[in-house]
């Protein structure tokens, strides 16, 4: 990954955009698309789409999400400790220890998630998982009034926003699901634009609320009305301790994009993806699934009289966690992987299983 690409996907993991909250981060995006696109649009639920040489016959999009797992603001108690309710899953026990920022009218106003420390709770306490509404954000704040007079109910919160990097390609941050996507669809519309003159109708997504329901991919697929789609998300990395490989497949960090099969999957579109893998010497993981996934690429199917869908994920460990770790080695190979299959859309093409 070249510096200019690592440092765009650096700002987008260090901008908040928990699901309905994510206009910060689509600020982003229209920047960026706008030395690339010949069109930008923001439609009333907020995703952003970019389009390329949008009068040709087929259309082709590449959607990824831009929302990210967060909090918001339910309660503020009287001694000035906040309450909040999930923006997406979360594990409760991940939210113990964490440094939060609350995104208000006036900026980001700083706190910590804790408990009463272990030397506190009883024996029984000690064997009880915390609950959501056991946990509170403290600010600072004496009182109610005080917090009050920076914070609002509604207020969206994210856990600390930090890009580390680890060794080798490997780097975590939160909400790598899904701004690691949305670097790949984004990096493979410009690589794709790049290399000449599309054989098709090219439109990117910046996809809104996918984690509470696949809500901006509806919308927009419905808009583009596209012949044939991929959505690009994280996928569990089954590399690390604990994870039943028979259960969840082999999939591991620095081995390559994951190609999807199953029926939420185009037969066509995964013998594309594979073959341009295949002729770009682009390694590539696969994976299953017996059911409609919980990505985009659901959605997508299904619009309007259907979609040739595929689903491309790049491998990530810790899930909804506030070290979600991917190899940026797999984002780039995912991008390449993309840009391929677009370049690869040439002459009539029957989707028809």
């Amino acid at each position: 990954m070249d510096a200019s690409a690592r440092d765009f996907l650096v700002r987008l993991l260090k901008t908040p955009s928990p699901s309905g909250y994510e206009q910060p981060v689509q600020e982003l995006v229209r920047g960026y698309l706008a030395g690339v696109a010949e069109s930008v649009t923001t439609d009333s639920h907020g995703n952003v789409i970019g389009a390329l040489n949008i009068t040709s016959p087929v259309r082709m999009l590449l959607a990824g999400h831009c929302d990210q797992i967060g909090l918001i603001v339910q309660y503020i108690d009287s001694d000035g400790y906040i309450s909040v309710q999930p923006i997406g899953g979360w594990d409760p026990m991940q939210l113990v220890g964490s440094r939060v920022s609350i995104w208000t009218a006036s900026g980001a106003v700083p706190g910590v998630i804790a408990r009463k420390p272990i030397h506190l709770l009883t024996e029984e306490e000690r064997k009880v998982v915390p609950k959501m509404k056991d946990l509170w954000i403290d600010i600072g704040s004496p009182d109610k009034a005080d917090a009050e007079s920076v914070v609002r109910i509604g207020d969206p919160v994210t856990v600390e926003l930090q890009f580390q990097q680890l060794r080798g390609s490997l780097a975590c941050s939160a909400a790598m699901d899904d701004k690691i996507g949305l670097w790949v669809v984004l990096e493979a519309f410009r690589r794709a634009a790049a290399m000449g003159p599309l054989p098709c109708a090219l439109f990117v997504a910046s996809t809104v609320q996918e984690e509470i329901g696949l809500r901006g991919a509806q919308t927009s697929s419905y808009s583009v009305d596209p012949h044939v789609a991929i959505a690009v998300d994280v996928t569990h990395a089954t590399d690390c301790p604990t994870i039943d490989k028979k259960t969840e497949g082999d999939i591991a960090l620095g081995k390559g994009p994951v190609v999807y099969r199953g029926p939420n999957m185009n037969p066509h579109v995964v013998n594309r993806l594979l073959e341009a893998a295949k002729t770009n010497s682009i390694p590539v993981q696969l994976a299953a699934s017996g059911r409609a996934t919980p990505t985009d690429a659901n959605v997508l199917q299904t619009t309007r009289a259907g979609v040739a869908t595929g689903l491309v994920s790049v491998p990530n460990r810790y899930m909804h966690s506030a070290v979600e770790t991917v190899s940026l080695d797999d984002a780039d190979r995912t991008a390449d992987l993309l840009a391929a299959f677009v370049r690869g859309l040439q002459g009539p093409i029957c989707w028809a299983p």
